[in-house]
């Protein structure tokens, strides 16, 4: 197995011979104003250029969208990617609207686990900030507040957990209680909105991962690029010092992790 950090969310995953990229969010540097309704806004982003080319980056089997924000998944990655290639969804709400892009070959990876090329995929539960405030200021504004994790299993393979955009709450701890994954992937700039929610992981958050899951490697992404950040890799690097998480990886933009 072969994780790329590219930037943001924007991962390759390269999981028994398949090539998988991970929310697509491929705009040049500044592209984008800040969200009106999140801290910072003043700050243009993505803050940071990428670290490839796109060509290489969209060089891949199949990609999986986790939710359709504008961080995850815009038209540079709609524009490069070929209409043919196999994108992976959470519900028919962004199924319907992928299709509505030109995608042709679109699924829904469910609960219960679907197949491809000798991977069985999972979908897991989020809380894009806590749910009972977040969803509905999501809604307020336009903008769907749902978003998926999914795991990776393969009898060939370590199994992976990518957690998606999420704080730490139950469906966290119940995906690593179940699925009990030996590499997690976890989205952890703490992105904060202007009521002072969060919509991803904290340090305290990764320090919850950690505890419960002891044995896994986890690694840091979603770092250092929205406006929105109030956590960078400075920041978790010096609690991985203190407290000695040695199991806690943050790659760099461009940096490969080998399993």
């Amino acid at each position: 197995m072969k994780i790329t950090q590219v930037r943001n969310a924007t991962i390759i995953v390269e999981y028994n011979e398949t090539k998988f990229l991970i929310d697509p969010w491929l705009a040049p540097k500044d592209y984008m104003e800040g969200f009106e309704s999140a801290l910072n806004s003043q700050i243009r982003q993505p803050r940071v250029e990428l670290p490839f080319e796109i060509e290489k980056i969209v060089d891949v089997d199949a990609v999986i969208i986790t939710h359709v924000h504008p961080d995850h998944w815009d038209e540079f990655a709609q524009n490069a990617l070929n209409k043919n290639i196999k994108v992976f969804v959470q519900s028919v709400v962004d199924k319907n609207y992928i299709l509505s892009k030109g995608f042709k070959n679109v699924e829904i990876i469910t609960k219960q686990g679907i197949d491809y090329k000798n991977i069985k995929l999972y979908k897991t539960n989020c809380q894009h900030g806590k749910r009972e405030i977040l969803k509905p200021l999501c809604e307020s504004i336009g903008m769907p507040y749902d978003a998926m994790g999914v795991v990776f299993q393969s009898k060939d393979e370590k199994t992976l957990y990518i957690a998606g955009d999420t704080i730490w709450c139950n469906e966290v701890s119940e995906a690593i209680k179940g699925f009990k994954p030996e590499i997690i992937i976890v989205n952890a700039c703490a992105a904060t909105v202007l009521n002072g929610e969060r919509l991803i992981m904290n340090i305290e958050d990764v320090q919850q991962v950690i505890k419960n899951a002891p044995k896994s490697t986890i690694i840091a992404s979603h770092m250092d690029t929205v406006s929105h950040l109030t956590i960078t890799r400075k920041d978790l690097e010096n609690f991985r010092k203190k407290e000695s998480a040695k199991n806690l990886l943050i790659p760099n933009d461009g940096e490969t992790i080998i399993f």
